[in-house]
C-alpha cells in the first residue's frame, strides 16, 4: 500500500482553512459542503503523482480511485467485486481465461469512448523498463508478463503478453496459472486504464515527469475528474459529467486537503473544516471514547506497521544485527504505553483476520535477553563498536512517538545509538527508491483480502515494493508454489514456511497491526468500515 508531501507541521492548514471559512458568511467548509455536496477529506500526505502507475502509498490510492476505474469496482459495503467499466465477464473452466464484456457507453472524461484497446495500451506502458511502474510486480499474473518486462534483449514481444482486444467492447486476460484473487486484483491502480493518447502529446509515454496530470491536461475515467491541485495545499476533483454512471453519483466535488500533523486535522475537524480526517492524535483517542463521540471510528484494517532494513548497508547486512533489533523491542509496551492499546503487537508480517484459514508464525517475538546475545555474537557486545545506526520517518501521523520508544528500547536493551531522522515523505520515498537509508518506517496495507501473499509477495526477488535488497530463491519458490497450489492445507504450509523465513532473516521489523482511527462527520453517508480502508467515493453522500 499508500505518496504522501506535506504541510510544515500542520498549523498552515488549519490556518488557511480558518481563513478561507471566515471569509464565508455563509457558514463553515463542512456546513457549506453539506448543502453543496462537496466533501472535505484530509490526507496524511500530498502525492508525488496522480499517475495510478505511478502512485505510491495510501494517499495516492485515495485520489486515484476517484479519477480513474478499472474492469472491476468494489462494493463500498464489503469490497467484494462489482462490474466497474467492464459490464459482466467470463471465466473459463481452467481459470487462467478471463473475458472481460466492456460497456458501450464507457467514456474518458474528454467524451472519447474508452475501448478494450485502451486497457493493452495500458498494459504496455506499465511493462516497459522505462516507465519503472510501482506495482508493475501485480501484472506478472499475465502470461509473459514478467518476461516481456524483464527482457532487456527484445527477445519477447509484447504480442506474447496475455491480454488482447478481441473488439472494441472485448478484452482478453491470459494468466500464468489460476489467480483466485484476480478480481479483486483488478479494482487496484496498476489495473486502472491511462490515456495513452494524452500522454503521448504532452511528453514521452513512458518518461518520468510527464505533465499530463496536471489539471489542465487531465484525463481519466472515474467517477470525478481533476480540477485543481495545490501542491502541499489541496486537490480538487469534481464529478465527472462523461462518467458510465455519473446519474447515481451524489457528490459533486471531493476536496482532498494534505496534512503533515494529526494535531491539526483534529483542531480542524472541531473547527467545522473537514468531514473526515486520516488518522488522530494518540493523546487525544481517549477523550473522544469517554465521551461516546459518534465522530470516532476505529475500525479494523489490514495493515502492517513496520521497519525496512536496508540490507546492503554494513552491519545490517549481518542477519544477528538485524534479528537483535527485531528481538529488543517490547510491541506489547509499544502497543499499550504508546498507542493506548489502539493496535495489536505484530509477531507477524501478515495481519490475523488477512485470511481465516491461514495462521502466521509468531517469529517476531520480544526476548530482549537473546537479542544481547545475537548482538554479541556479531561482535557488538552491549553495542560496544557498532557505528551509530539512521531511522528515517515521514513527519506525518504519530511516527516520530512511536520512533523514540523504539530507540529507548535500542539504546536500553542493547546499547545502540540510534539517530531519528525525518523528512517529508516525498523525499523519504525518493531515499526509499534509491536505497539510500538504514531503517526506514514503512506500512503496508493489503490491495486484497483473504490472501496472505497480498503481504508476503512484497519481499519476493522481483517485486517492485521490496526495497530492501534482500532476496531469498528459496523464499520465491515457495510463494511461487502456493500460488498454483489448491490445496489449501498445502498452499498454507507453503506460505508459513515463507513467512517464518521472511521473520528469521529480518529484512523487516513489524511492529504493529493497524486498525483505521479516525473522525467522521455525522453527515457522511454511505462510508463503511472495510478491511482494506477503501470507500468507493460514487457511493458517498452527504446529508
Amino acid at each position: 500500500m499508500s505518496a504522501f508531501t506535506q504541510f510544515r507541521r500542520g498549523g498552515l492548514l488549519l490556518g488557511i482553512l480558518v481563513l478561507v471559512a471566515g471569509c464565508n458568511r455563509h457558514g463553515t467548509p463542512v456546513e457549506r459542503g453539506i448543502r453543496e455536496q462537496v466533501l472535505y477529506r484530509s490526507l496524511s500526505a500530498d502525492l508525488t503523482d496522480l499517475d495510478p502507475q505511478l502512485v505510491t502509498g495510501l494517499p495516492g490510492v485515495n485520489v486515484a480511485s476517484a479519477l480513474f476505474e478499472g474492469l472491476v469496482a468494489e462494493d463500498p459495503v464489503d469490497l467484494h467485486p462489482v462490474p466497474g467499466v467492464a459490464e459482466r465477464w467470463d471465466v473459463s473452466p481452467e481459470g487462467t481465461t478471463y473475458t472481460f464484456h466492456l460497456r458501450s457507453n464507457a467514456r474518458w472524461s474528454n467524451g472519447d469512448p474508452l475501448t478494450a484497446e485502451d486497457f493493452v495500451a495500458s498494459v504496455h506502458r506499465e511493462l516497459s523498463p522505462e516507465l519503472g511502474a510501482s506495482s508493475v510486480s501485480m501484472l506478472f499474473v499475465l502470461k509473459n508478463a514478467g518476461a516481456f518486462a524483464k527482457d532487456h534483449e527484445g527477445k519477447v514481444r509484447f504480442e506474447d503478453v496475455g491480454i488482447k482486444a478481441d473488439d472494441a467492447h472485448t478484452l482478453r486476460l491470459t494468466l500464468e496459472h489460476p489467480v483466485a484473487s484476480l478480481l479483486s486484483q483488478l479494482c487496484q491502480p496498476a489495473w486502472f486504464p491511462v490515456p495513452t493518447r494524452v500522454i503521448a502529446s504532452c511528453g514521452p509515454l513512458a518518461g518520468k515527469n510527464n505533465p499530463w496530470t496536471r489539471p489542465e491536461h487531465f484525463v481519466g475515467n472515474g467517477p470525478f475528474t481533476l480540477t485543481g491541485w495545490e501542491h502541499n495545499r489541496l486537490i480538487l476533483v469534481e464529478k465527472s459529467p462523461n462518467y458510465w454512471d455519473a446519474a447515481h453519483v451524489r457528490l459533486h466535488a471531493i476536496r482532498f486537503i494534505p496534512s503533515a500533523s494529526v494535531d491539526a486535522e483534529e483542531r480542524a475537524f472541531r473547527g467545522g473544516q473537514l468531514h473526515i480526517t486520516e488518522a488522530l492524535p494518540i493523546a487525544r483517542i481517549d477523550a473522544y471514547r469517554q465521551a461516546n463521540d459518534p465522530a470516532l471510528q476505529i475500525s479494523p484494517f489490514l495493515d502492517t506497521y513496520f521497519y525496512r532494513i536496508n540490507v546492503t548497508k554494513p552491519v545490517l547486512n549481518d542477519v544477528r544485527v538485524r534479528r537483535a533489533l527485531s528481538l529488543a523491542i517490547d510491541r506489547t509496551a509499544l502497543v499499550q504505553s504508546v498507542l493506548r492499546g489502539q493496535q495489536q503487537p505484530a509477531r507477524s508480517f501478515t495481519p490475523p483476520g488477512c485470511d481465516p484459514t491461514y495462521d502466521p508464525p509468531a517469529a517476531a517475538s520480544d526476548d530482549p535477553e537473546a537479542a544481547r546475545k545475537l548482538l554479541a555474537e556479531a561482535g557488538y557486545p552491549g553495542g560496544k563498536g557498532l557505528p551509530p545506526i539512521e531511522l528515517l520517518i515521514n513527519i506525518s501521523g504519530n511516527h516520530q512517538l512511536i520512533a523514540e520508544a523504539v530507540q529507548a528500547m535500542w539504546r536500553r536493551e542493547l546499547g545502540v545509538d540510534v539517530h531519528i531522522v525525518t523528512m517529508e515523505q516525498t523525499a523519504a520515498l525518493a531515499q526509499r527508491s534509491l536505497m539510500a537509508y538504514q531503517i526506514l518506517r514503512s506500512d503496508w496495507a493489503a490491495d486484497y483480502a483473504n490472501d496472505p501473499l497480498a503481504f508476503l509477495n512484497v519481499f519476493t526477488s522481483e517485486s517492485s515494493d521490496n526495497h530492501t535488497g534482500w532476496k531469498s530463491p528459496a523464499y520465491d519458490a515457495l510463494l511461487a508454489h502456493a500460488e498454483r497450489e489448491i490445496d489449501g492445507a498445502r498452499r498454507n504450509d507453503d506460505l508459513k514456511r515463507a513467512e517464518s523465513m521472511l521473520l528469521e532473516q529480518a529484512p523487516l521489523i513489524p511492529l504493529y497491526h493497524l486498525t483505521t482511527i479516525r473522525l467522521v462527520h455525522r453527515s457522511v453517508h454511505g462510508w463503511y468500515p472495510t478491511l482494506l480502508d477503501h470507500h468507493p467515493y460514487k457511493a458517498i453522500w452527504l446529508e
